[in-house]
């Protein structure tokens, strides 16, 4: 049992990935939509069939497109009927006030009494003929109308004959005219106006379900393909009636009810896939970036985000699979290019992609266009504390997401009359969600501990608290800082390593001589040396003890691992050789261990650069009357001994960089102590 738990908590870091692994794998076959694909799913219109002759594997009925529904729909609505109950003691009521009250409005000594009020009475007659309404509906001009007396039909008509209560004047005004009224216009207006009352009501419960049932009756399939029937024969070209014919025949498959032992065995085959990917992901982190690989909060940080890129992507695909290109996937490899290198966020948003492909629509299209955008956002985006630029690839992703899009559409369709805008507009949406890397970006700093350049930005500003601490407390340290700084980055520019990180690593790397400031022959200003008091062992330890109390000093203002790296790493593992060589010649039993820094040796180009130009900026103070040649030996001197004694074996460091990190170095010191003309006094 002992033996068992010493194993297990010797490998709890293996056993944890192992457990990430099998977590992932699972949440995402779990979110991931449960149906089966057909094999044959990729086809386009307008490209030949490349496989096997296809022949119907059971009958099914070609269903109708997503326009030709809605053309019959249209066709439906604009044919329906629509019910009236007409109210008959309206139309009495309104004759008999006619006959009481024409009287009122007119004499009856006036020539042709008798033949106004009939001709009157006529267009009264005429506007209740079908009737008058005072309902403001929708309906099309030639609908079919039906006017019901207590639920009886009696008449049937157009709307266009029925008479809505907001025309009766305009009506009246032509009905006047043409029976030759015109003198009597406005006492007759008067009159009808006094009387009239719709009569008719729209009944709208009777008509809707009468639509109803209409639609219900609509058949979404035209034709059926009987088992056996070849579909399509290799090298033909998928026209638009094979193209229906394909995709009936896919929805029918992918939309069949299967059994239990086949829903298992499709669980199952997703688990296998999802299971493959993330192992590549798995393999590609451990082969090529170790150091990620070992640090378990790193790795759940990546698989946390691919999970969270599938779940969005899921979610958009149940809810309607026509806005999937509205999750901003390009957020990944940008998120991940941050905190870590463009080649591991490039490979990681591949295989998400890869794994999205199966359950998107197209995902041929899918894939090229999340790839390339992929790619297009590990080369444009560089330097995110700088907001323009992060506004600047967006744009540029959303116009390769554009430029793409309108290309499958031209091949697909042939033509870009049917050209779908509103993806556009998906395009836009997306770009705009990319955005909001830069707060998602924080989120992850504070939740996983993790470093981007932003935070790189905040450290690097001289009038933080720690770095105003060492400038009070060491100003010679932190002008030595301040120096070593300039040159790191300058280096790190030229062999295309992380300056920023180099730089802040460069400005944090003294902060432990704060302790005992003294100490240090920069912070010196009286001329008297503390040394000199303590015997060479107390004095090394003292300068040995400035890594590990920059350490502690560190860790206690919260400084992150990357920076704190730094300060344990620039030395190596140098030797106090001063002090060490003054030891020899008291006691030849001196021990090299007692005056060797602790380590380890740098670990990273950055690291490795800052050990570089640390020393040679330091030493550079002994230089006397420094001349071109005295300055190129000495750096010679200096980067040749730590190379000699290993200090860059465990550094992602070639021979070629360090030759050009010299010529930076000597270039700078050359600019630093070039020559100046003297003066008369």
């Amino acid at each position: 049992m002992k033996n068992y738990i010493n194993t297990l908590y010797k490998n709890h870091s293996q056993f944890y990935k192992i457990l990430l692994f099998f977590a992932t794998t699972f949440l995402i076959v779990f979110v991931f939509p449960k149906s089966v694909k057909f094999k044959y799913s990729n086809f386009e219109k307008g490209k030949p069939w490349q496989t096997e002759n296809l022949y119907a594997p059971f009958n099914f009925a070609i269903q109708k497109t997503k326009q030709e529904i809605e053309t019959e729909t249209h066709l439906i609505k604009s044919q329906t009927t629509y019910y009236f109950n007409k109210n008959t003691d309206v139309e009495t009521e309104v004759k008999q006030n006619f006959e009481s009250n024409f009287k009122n409005y007119f004499n009856d000594t006036i020539p042709n009494f008798n033949v106004l009020k009939s001709k009157s009475s006529a267009i009264l007659k005429h506007f209740y003929l079908y009737g008058i309404t005072n309902e403001s509906l929708n309906i099309e001009s030639e609908s079919k109308i039906i006017i019901l007396e207590n639920n009886i039909e009696k008449q049937t008509t157009i709307y266009n004959k029925l008479f809505k209560a907001n025309q009766v004047k305009n009506k009246l005004d032509n009905e006047l005219e043409n029976k030759q009224l015109g003198v009597y216009k406005t006492p007759l207006i008067a009159l009808f106006f006094d009387i009239m009352k719709p009569n008719l009501i729209y009944d709208k419960s009777l008509s809707e379900n009468a639509l109803n049932e209409t639609l219900q009756s609509i058949s979404f399939n035209k034709g059926v393909v009987e088992k056996g029937t070849l579909i399509i024969s290799k090298g033909n070209v998928v026209d638009e009636e094979k193209h229906k014919m394909l995709s009936s025949l896919t929805k029918e498959y992918e939309s069949q009810v299967w059994s239990e032992s086949n829903y298992n065995w499709i669980i199952f085959a997703y688990t296998l896939l999802v299971a493959l990917a993330l192992l590549m992901l798995l393999l590609f982190i451990r082969k090529y970036r170790l150091d990620v690989y070992q640090n378990n909060a790193k790795v759940t940080f990546i698989f946390f985000n691919v999970f969270v890129i599938v779940l969005l992507t899921t979610l958009v695909v149940n809810y309607n699979s026509e806005y999937v290109y509205l999750v901003p996937i390009a957020v990944l490899p940008l998120v991940l290019k941050a905190f870590f290198d463009a080649r591991l966020g490039l490979f990681t948003h591949v295989i998400t992609v890869l794994l999205l492909g199966s359950i998107v629509p197209n995902s041929y299209e899918y894939m090229f266009l999340q790839i390339i955008a992929g790619i297009v956002t590990i080369l444009t985006v560089s330097e995110l504390y700088k907001r323009a630029n992060l506004f600047v690839s967006v744009g540029q992703i959303t116009l390769v997401y554009i430029i793409a899009y309108f290309a499958f559409f031209v091949i697909h369709e042939a033509s870009i009359e049917t050209l779908k805008w509103e993806t556009f507009g998906l395009f836009i949406l997306c770009g705009l969600a990319t955005l909001f890397v830069q707060p998602l970006i924080y989120i992850y700093e504070k939740l996983f501990g993790l470093v981007s350049d932003v935070s790189l930005l905040e450290l690097s500003d001289t009038n933080s608290k720690l770095l105003k601490e060492l400038s009070n407390k060491a100003p010679g340290t932190f002008h030595h800082s301040l120096n070593v700084a300039n040159l790191a980055e300058a280096s790190a520019n030229e062999i295309n390593a992380n300056a920023m990180l180099v730089r802040v690593g460069a400005l944090y790397h003294d902060i432990g001589k704060m302790k005992n400031p003294t100490y240090f022959t920069e912070n010196q200003s009286s001329g008297v040396n503390t040394h000199d008091e303590l015997s060479p062992k107390e004095s090394a330890q003292i300068i040995i003890n400035h890594t590990i109390n920059g350490i502690e000093i560190a860790k206690k203002n919260n400084l992150p691992d990357r920076v704190i790296d730094f300060i344990r790493t620039h030395h190596g593992t140098s030797q106090v050789y001063y002090f060490y060589m003054k030891e020899k010649a008291i006691s030849e039993e001196a021990n090299i261990e007692d005056f060797t820094y602790p380590g380890p040796k740098p670990f990273s180009k950055e690291t490795a650069i800052l050990m570089m130009c640390d020393s040679v900026e330091a030493a550079s103070k002994s230089l006397k009357e420094p001349t071109s040649t005295k300055i190129d030996n000495f750096v010679e001197n200096i980067i040749n001994k730590q190379k000699d004694d290993g200090q860059f074996v465990n550094a992602d460091i070639t021979f070629k960089d360090i030759e050009a990190i010299k010529k930076v170095l000597k270039r700078k010191l050359a600019n630093i102590y070039h020559l100046r003309i003297e003066y008369p006094e």
